[in-house]
């Protein structure tokens, strides 16, 4: 019995060891382990709740090319310079359940680079899941999930007076034409086509490489 316990311990301790990753917290490092696990409830239950389509192509009233963003680098994007390329847009965390995408998302990044923009949205609205400074956040994604794809300033993307202006429009049927769907946690994501039309959201739950995903990116 005491050799048992001897050795479970023993594995015990090479899990957490195995488990613990050099740059990140105790906590981040659990939760990119169990990630796969977190993810299993949308494939046993299925997204259909968590997946929202524009499915009569609904036009804005306000043109997704008005609007702009702040860079992580404290630079502007001006959406005028996105026409013509399909954009995927995630609200993001570090601290969070789901914050394996971020390697998913790069995955994309790499793959449809060409056809594709991710844009990367920083907040701390859920949980207080997102507390590092912009430059920390950018240093975390880049050490930890190989990221490349853009980042922007953190700010909010919840319905408030602080709300990200992008997100109002995401939010927003007066502005986007459809929508009224904003981030319900952290990795929630909208697909815009080439010609600024909001063409779906996915919850957190939805896999960025989830077949509904790909399909409505059309690859």
């Amino acid at each position: 019995m005491k050799k048992f316990i001897f050795i479970l311990f023993a594995l015990l301790i090479i899990a957490i060891v195995f488990v613990k990753q050099k740059n990140m917290t105790w906590r981040q490092s659990i939760l990119k382990a169990i990630y796969p696990l977190i993810m299993l409830k949308g494939k046993i239950v299925g997204n259909n709740k968590a997946i929202k389509l524009n499915t009569e192509t609904v036009q804005p009233t306000n043109s997704f090319y008005n609007l702009s963003a702040v860079k992580n680098n404290g630079d502007t994007l001006y959406f005028e310079t996105l026409k013509g390329k399909k954009v995927l847009i995630v609200n993001t965390a570090s601290d969070c359940g789901y914050t394996g995408q971020y390697e998913q998302l790069e995955q994309l990044h790499k793959k449809y680079g060409n056809q594709l923009i991710v844009l990367g949205f920083p907040a701390n609205d859920f949980k207080e899941q997102e507390k590092k400074s912009d430059t920390d956040i950018a240093a975390f994604c880049q050490v930890n999930y190989g990221v490349t794809f853009q980042l922007m300033q953190k700010s909010s993307v919840v319905k408030s007076a602080q709300q990200n202006q992008v997100f109002k429009w995401l939010s927003d049927p007066a502005e986007n034409g459809w929508s009224k769907y904003q981030p319900t946690w952290n990795f929630s994501k909208y697909i815009i086509d080439e010609k600024g039309v909001l063409q779906g959201f996915f919850t957190q739950d939805v896999s960025p490489l989830d077949a509904a995903v790909i399909k409505l990116l059309g690859y």
